[in-house]
């Protein structure tokens, strides 16, 4: 652990990195990420880079948000947010990512559960502290990556997640 601007890096921030990783390499399409991350942002923003893919980052948190706004090019947007329900959830995503504000993480999971291939969602193992239990019985498929904590699950009601399964599963 590594303490920083008030900041508290840990191996935990990126326990998402290899399903992120691989469900963004398996599509072609549009990303939108909910919440800025040291390792988050970055790593969607190169992923897409090459390909000019569309990526949208929103967040909330003002010094997340100033972090992030560096990574923005033409493919790339970020956008500060202050009330998340208005952000659209009537166009399509092939990756959605949920990695942002605690009480807000059920809500845009249900509420982009139909404009998404995958959602890719951070910091599962805690389920009744985030109320994820909720979103499960929404999918048609639910894989949770138990390979280190916190775990990240990966849901869709379009796309089998069988593909995802590892021997570290």
């Amino acid at each position: 652990r590594v303490k920083k601007n008030n900041f508290s890096y840990t191996k935990a921030w990126t326990t998402f990195i290899p399903m992120l990783i691989k469900t963004v390499q398996a599509t072609d399409g549009a990303i939108l990420e909910f919440g800025a991350g040291f390792s988050s942002t970055p790593l969607l923003h190169w992923l897409c880079w090459e390909k000019a893919r569309p990526l949208m980052t929103y967040e909330s948190v003002p010094e997340w948000y100033e972090f992030a706004r560096k990574f923005q090019s033409r493919n790339h947007r970020i956008r500060l947010v202050d009330d998340w329900d208005k952000i659209d959830n009537k166009g399509h995503w092939s990756v959605v990512f949920i990695d942002h504000l605690e009480d807000r993480r059920i809500i845009d999971i249900l509420r982009f559960k139909d404009a998404a291939d995958y959602i890719v969602i951070h910091d599962t193992d805690d389920f009744k502290h985030y109320g994820f239990e909720k979103a499960w019985s929404e999918f048609k498929y639910v894989y949770h990556w138990k390979g280190c904590r916190p775990w990240t699950s990966v849901v869709s009601n379009t796309k089998d997640l069988s593909w995802l399964k590892t021997s570290q599963s």
